[in-house]
């Protein structure tokens, strides 16, 4: 069947060219997600490949590599990112000047004066905190758990601190036998983590908590006290009190994966109120900010609040400016 052959030659050639685009001017994520594809690989044969090389990646990072949710950047990730290079036979050092590239980008950005948020470098300590902390509590990167449904307050208070939150989670087990969550908080620069405390409010307790200083970010698993098996649903809520940074200018949320509803209400105090605020999106940390859209103050109750039906894969929040 000649015809079939030249669509597959051309879909080959299609994908080729589009590979040669990305390695030369990125994202990672981008260029990544091009190159396996190029090579038709699943990514169990690519961590396959990963492990003759000697070296461990999950497949699950691999996803959240070639989505932008997470980047490497541990000595392990980035050795495992120079083996992609060979067994994806991508020119030398083309994945790795992307890393870089991306990482030179997001700090220009950041000394132009863009929009308030950490930088890329504290947004990859946080990360490798994060999963030094999931590795010490033996927390899976997969959970087990897809959200439905993911309602969170935040509340600002009159010294325009961030003073707290809480979560209600719906959500629905995708594998037997899960009876945890693990919640992160990860407070304004110059937080006290050590003073940061959780509440277990709805269909849960709280069981151990871990802190890392130097970035803010706190873990804290979430005890269901019954094993779900897949396919059945749960409900849970809980809350974070912290007040311990200074002004707080934006809030954000990530999503390693896409589906699920997300609302976000962030409420001020009635004597700190800002003029105006913003919603924006953010496909990855190194990636620049759009979806730019003005949300309307109620003044009323001191709040403003933004509403996605289903998330995407990326970062998702709330800025805004005060007097």
């Amino acid at each position: 069947m000649p015809h079939a052959t030249q669509h597959a030659d051309a879909a080959e050639d299609a994908a080729v060219a589009e590979l040669d685009t990305v390695l030369r001017g990125g994202p990672f994520h981008v260029a990544l997600r091009a190159a396996i594809a190029a090579r038709g690989l699943p990514l169990q044969r690519v961590q396959h490949h990963l492990s003759r090389h000697g070296v461990k990646v999950g497949v699950t990072s691999l996803s959240y590599w070639q989505q932008g949710a997470r980047r490497p950047q541990r000595p392990e990730s980035l050795r495992a990112v120079r083996a992609l290079e060979e067994i994806l036979r991508l020119p030398d050092e083309s994945l790795i000047r992307l890393l870089e590239d991306s990482g030179a980008r997001a700090g220009a950005t950041a000394a132009a004066g863009q929009p308030a948020g950490r930088s890329y470098r504290s947004v990859l300590e946080a990360s490798g905190a994060l999963e030094r902390l999931h590795a010490e509590l033996e927390y899976p990167l997969d959970s087990g758990l897809h959200t439905l449904c993911h309602h969170e307050h935040v509340r600002i208070g009159a010294r325009r601190e961030l003073l707290g939150r809480e979560s209600q989670h719906i959500v629905r087990a995708h594998r037997d036998g899960v009876d945890r969550f693990l919640a992160v908080h990860q407070g304004d620069p110059g937080c006290a983590p050590e003073r940061m405390t959780v509440h277990a409010l709805e269909n849960c307790r709280t069981g151990r908590v871990r802190r890392h200083h130097d970035t803010g970010v706190l873990v804290a698993e979430l005890l269901f006290d019954t094993r779900l098996q897949a396919g059945e649903t749960f409900l849970f809520r809980y809350a974070v009190e912290d007040g311990t940074a200074g002004v707080c200018r934006e809030y954000v949320r990530g999503f390693g994966a896409a589906g699920g509803q997300y609302a976000l209400q962030i409420r001020f105090a009635e004597q700190a109120l800002p003029v105006r605020c913003h919603r924006f999106t953010q496909h990855s940390a190194a990636a620049p900010r759009g979806g730019r859209q003005e949300l309307p103050l109620s003044f009323r109750h001191c709040s403003v609040h933004l509403v996605e039906p289903r998330v995407r894969s990326g970062m998702v929040g709330i800025g805004w400016d005060w007097e």
